[in-house]
């Protein structure tokens, strides 16, 4: 048995474990604090809204509609929606607290704050017609996220408020599935007024994450058997024992703090000097948030038999065949985004390498902006959890959002 076959072997070992003890200790464990109470909870209005999807999955979306402290509630208030990565929900945006968190700056700026939540994780895990327990709710990747999920978001968003256009932020996969939107359905890049990519995310040739090492064996070549097994399952639903272990693994000695850091950070990139163990207890109360076992499995093509490309999922050039006309998958068409787009990466991301943005930038015609955090230390988990993300990141966001709101 390899090293990836023996480290998801005891991914599946831990989860049951896990689900079986929380199940039975369910009354000693608090419940955890959804998104709109949390930012209630931090002295900001909160509402929840949901919308569903042309293929039924019903999706949560929170809002901070104003700001208490700017009393700017009958005020114009530009709507932006902030999307999270993979294995996340909405609370990311909130980690770290007023002041340092995108969304509560973004409010106390005078923004109409939404937080996306896409299908299957924590808040959106119903469908009008299928199952959550069925495989067919699963059988979906980060392709469906950007053609629908995130078009029926601003869709509802637009209908809600009025405006005509919104700003966008996504961090990770919410940067892959913005690509994935604007190329494949090229019609919204009229409704957005400008995005930023926080580690921004589509090409993996060099990732250095310990996350490729071990799973790229396993499922990036396709129609190997571990594809086959894998496909249209949960991927690490979140569960309570879980969250309460790593709130307080991250809350307690010195030692367990450090542990705490090296365990969340072991797939973002060397290095955890930057990290706010507050915003990383808060991240790790509400994570993972889960997600489908597909998503993974595309990321892992995109590192391994797709080195180098940035296209659709690969099933093999027999079923390829079938799905697309051609033997291998159609790569997005990047040159379609014509939206004011902004890049935010990092040097020490293990995930989406320096050089893997240099070959998105390379691809993107329109880039209005490339920004490169200026600490070389910065990882991929920074962007939501440092203590210096608002210098580094979200100031240099919100001042780049204002210059397109006249």
């Amino acid at each position: 048995m390899n090293i990836a076959t023996t480290f998801l072997f005891a991914i599946y070992i831990i989860d049951a474990v896990a689900i079986a003890l929380a199940d039975s200790v369910t009354c000693v464990l608090r419940e955890i604090i959804r998104t709109d109470e949390r930012i209630r909870f931090n002295g900001y209005p909160s509402e929840s809204h949901y919308v569903t999807t042309p293929d039924g999955y019903i999706l949560n979306l929170f809002r901070i509609p104003y700001s208490n402290n700017l009393k700017n509630e009958n005020s114009y208030r530009p709507a932006i929606l902030l999307q999270h990565g993979l294995l996340s929900n909405s609370d990311c945006w909130l980690s770290g607290g007023p002041d340092h968190a995108l969304a509560y700056l973004l409010a106390d700026a005078g923004f109409d704050v939404w937080l996306g939540n896409a299908r299957g994780n924590t808040y959106s895990r119903n469908s009008t017609t299928i199952s959550l327990n069925s495989p067919k709710f699963w059988h979906f990747d980060w392709h469906e996220i950007g053609t629908i999920d995130i078009p029926t978001m601003i869709d509802y968003i637009l209908k809600i408020t009025g405006q005509r256009k919104i700003h966008y932020a996504g961090h990770s996969q919410g940067t892959t599935v913005y690509f994935v939107m604007l190329s494949e359905r090229k019609e919204y890049n009229k409704k957005i007024k400008s995005a930023h990519m926080l580690a921004p995310c589509a090409f993996f040739e060099h990732g250095t994450s310990m996350a490729f090492k071990i799973f790229r064996p396993l499922v990036g070549t396709p129609g190997g058997i571990y594809n086959q097994v894998l496909a249209d399952m949960e991927l690490m639903p979140q569960n309570r024992l879980v969250n309460r272990f790593g709130d307080t693994a991250c809350g307690i000695d010195a030692l367990s703090k450090i542990l705490c850091k090296n365990i969340w950070l072991l797939f973002a990139g060397e290095g955890y000097q930057n990290t706010n163990l507050t915003a990383l207890q808060e991240l790790v109360e509400t994570h993972p948030g889960s997600c489908s076992s597909n998503q993974g499995i595309h990321y892992m093509q995109l590192s391994g038999h797709n080195a180098g490309r940035f296209c659709q999922m690969d099933y093999g050039e027999k079923k390829n065949e079938k799905i697309y006309g051609q033997a291998t998958p159609p790569d997005y068409k990047l040159d379609n985004i014509v939206a004011p787009t902004y890049l935010y990466s990092s040097n020490n991301d293990g995930l989406c390498n320096p050089q893997d943005v240099d070959t998105l930038v390379s691809k993107m015609k329109n880039l209005a902006g490339d920004y490169r955090v200026p600490d070389l230390s910065f990882n991929h988990l920074d962007f939501i959890v440092a203590k210096n993300m608002r210098r580094m990141v979200n100031e240099p966001v919100i001042k780049n959002i204002f210059k397109h709101e006249g």
